[in-house]
């Protein structure tokens, strides 16, 4: 592997020659007692790994050499998650490599970038992202947490929910409303609020299957620079958005039910279920049901190789690829019988294989990222021009 390569060199490379060095780098490094992890880990477990990768330049794939990015075009990047997956890597701490990083590289001013990108890199500073609140989530521009301007400051007051591993994050980007004279959209601003301040409280929640992963985040007083707004005022809705352009085809990704299928064939053979013709029917649907959405998945990626862009019918592959998750691990339980029932590793026949996690795990995925209610009504409306 050619680890010193200067990043102008990947993009000379043909696909399949960067997904062998990508594979080889990421055999090499990743720490083995992490990988395939069941729950999400703690900042202070795979902090290594993180600067392990900045230091090798393989942090950011998407943004640009100049910002300290590995510069890749759409397929490389496309490479380099596919080859990361595949490794069984841990997730980091990423809003700030996937979301905030990329905004302000985009529509950040010169003192943002400056200021919060090299820290992003450095790991000194981790991101949450904080737009859902307990009387908005679907309906995101609800919102009323509220930020008035005082001096060259903004003062916030409000409370954020199911705010992703907010316990470890030192930053959060955050929608806030700046105007409630206007329609509900219109008056919202996107701003960047330091967390190690007083008036931040943190409460972790605890997810179905029992780990804490969610917080909720209580804002009293709490201040922040009018610096640093993104984008102008009152109009954060539209920054917000554009976050969200990728968002779902990686929420699409088949990862998830194809590794949900490797854990349910290895039940099946430790409990003797492939000898039975009525499972077998089942597990032959499920794996259909994966591969179909593989070959969506594939369709949406090879728009992104060549440059392209898509529509709201990138809605499909979310709910497509998260309910055939769900089904996958509903057949895990009900081949396990009684010992579905069971939390943590079950011994079965001298296979130790975690039932109950992966089925509550994976009830979660047709909630974030936009609910299956919400991507079925924006197809309707969008693609199927139907009345709601």
């Amino acid at each position: 592997m050619n680890e010193q390569a200067s990043p102008k060199d990947w993009n000379a490379l043909d696909d399949e020659e960067f997904r062998r060095i990508a594979a080889d780098f990421f055999a090499q490094n990743v720490p083995q007692h992490l990988t395939h992890l069941s729950r999400r880990p703690r900042w202070a477990e795979v902090k290594d790994w993180y600067l392990t990768l900045s230091h090798h330049g393989w942090l950011t794939p998407s943004w640009p050499q100049e910002w300290g990015g590995m510069g890749l075009t759409q397929s490389k990047i496309l490479v380099y998650l596919e080859e990361l997956e595949r490794s069984g890597a841990p997730r980091l701490m990423d809003q700030g490599l996937m979301n905030i990083g990329p905004l302000l590289i985009a529509r950040g001013t010169d003192e943002q970038r400056r200021n919060f990108l090299p820290k992003i890199l450095s790991g000194e500073h981790t991101w949450c992202q904080g737009y859902s609140e307990p009387s908005a989530g679907s309906d995101l521009a609800s919102l009323r947490t509220e930020a008035r301007i005082e001096g060259d400051e903004f003062i916030i007051n409000g409370q954020k929910i199911w705010t992703s591993v907010a316990f470890d994050a030192t930053h959060m980007f955050a929608l806030v409303r700046t105007d409630k004279t206007v329609k509900k959209q219109a008056g919202i601003s996107f701003v960047m609020i330091d967390m190690r301040q007083p008036g931040v409280t943190v409460r972790p929640i605890l997810n179905i299957a029992g780990h804490e992963e969610l917080c909720e985040v209580f804002l009293d007083n709490v201040r922040t620079p009018v610096a640093n707004m993104v984008g102008e005022l009152n109009e954060g809705w539209g920054v917000a958005k554009a976050l969200l352009g990728f968002e779902r085809i990686w929420s699409g990704s088949p990862r998830q039910s194809m590794l949900a299928l490797l854990r349910l064939r290895k039940l099946a053979q430790a409990c003797g279920k492939m000898d039975d013709p009525a499972f077998v029917d089942k597990l032959t649907q499920v794996t259909l049901d994966v591969l179909d959405a593989a070959s969506a998945y594939e369709r949406f990626a090879q728009i992104m190789r060549t440059g392209g862009s898509f529509g709201f019918e990138v809605s499909v592959l979310k709910i497509w690829a998260t309910e055939t998750s769900q089904r996958v691990t509903e057949l895990m339980v009900e081949a396990a019988g009684d010992l579905g029932a069971l939390s943590g590793d079950v011994d079965i026949n001298g296979e130790a294989i975690d039932i109950l996690y992966p089925f509550l795990e994976y009830r979660a995925f047709t909630i974030y990222g936009g609910s299956s209610q919400v991507q079925r009504n924006i197809l309707a409306k969008n693609v199927l021009d139907l009345p709601l």
